[in-house]
């Protein structure tokens, strides 16, 4: 099935499809008498003065729980309704959806649209295939309506997964400079569908590309010994959301809190559990 783009004007009811990762889709009306949600108005916006006082959630797997005590949700644009990130709204918390740029997956709905010739060897996700990042005229129309998607559940941020296939065996000669270069266009793209851009690990280019987005969301770095690579991001006052799944909070806290980070504990299949860091 096809990704079509959301039509301002008229009332397109979402259907859920059912997706082991981020498989995104906008589906023919099923429901006519759902009313339409609107959007935010703006982009999310992550004023300096709060970059170190975040709380956070990740949750992509199981039920959502709404009453977390976190200000920001990171959340699949698809298992995640419209009228749940109506209600979170409601209760001033900020949203972002995730969605995998450099990684497509033969069960995604969209899968069809993107040109063989430019998916290589097994990426990221179970089933999937890195993406050449350098075919921006046929990936963009694929990627700007998963962004779409987003925008019409009423999420105003968006985690770019899976952008850094230049540091990965995925089939293309792919350099630091091309990678560089399809995330900024994300970045803008992200932008001119007022979506807040945001980018997912990709440590070793966040200090070329901290200008260009909002956020950073990071996985271990007190594990792989990487969080003053994050820095960048905390020195131009923007967030930096991370999380560990080992170790203790009372050993890692200190050192991410100290850095200015917002941190939480997860398990790898982030479900509804966490455990937060305290505030400064």
């Amino acid at each position: 099935m096809r990704i079509r783009p959301r039509r301002p004007a008229a009332v397109r009811p979402l259907r859920r499809i059912v997706s082991a990762g981020v498989a995104l889709v906008l589906v023919l009306p099923a429901y006519g008498c759902r009313r339409e949600l609107t959007p935010p108005g703006a982009p999310t916006p992550w004023p300096a003065t709060q970059a170190r006082h975040w709380q956070w959630q990740w949750q992509l797997d199981g039920p959502l729980d709404p009453t977390v005590d976190a200000d920001v949700f990171l959340l699949d644009p698809v298992a995640t309704t419209a009228a749940q990130t109506a209600d979170l709204r409601t209760r001033d918390r900020r949203l972002i959806c995730q969605v995998p740029v450099g990684s497509v997956r033969s069960t995604d709905p969209d899968a069809s649209r993107v040109p063989a010739a430019v998916q290589g060897a097994a990426g990221p996700r179970p089933g999937s295939r890195w993406l050449d990042v350098r075919a921006w005229d046929a990936l963009e129309p694929v990627l700007a309506d998963r962004f779409r998607l987003c925008r019409g559940k009423g999420f105003g941020a968006v985690a770019l997964a899976d952008a850094d296939g230049y540091a990965h065996r995925s089939g293309f000669p792919l350099g630091f400079d091309d990678q560089l270069l399809f995330n900024r266009r994300l970045a803008q793209l992200a932008r001119a569908l007022e979506l807040s851009p945001g980018l997912v690990n990709d440590v070793p280019q966040l200090a070329a590309l901290a200008p260009d987005f909002d956020f950073v969301v990071n996985e271990e770095c007190v594990r792989l010994d990487q969080c003053a690579k994050l820095l960048p991001f905390v020195d131009a006052g923007k967030p930096v959301f991370h999380v560990e799944y080992t170790g203790s909070t009372d050993d890692f806290c200190v050192t991410t809190v100290g850095y200015g980070f917002a941190s939480i504990r997860k398990e790898r299949a982030l479900d509804a559990w966490r455990e937060p860091c305290a505030l400064p």
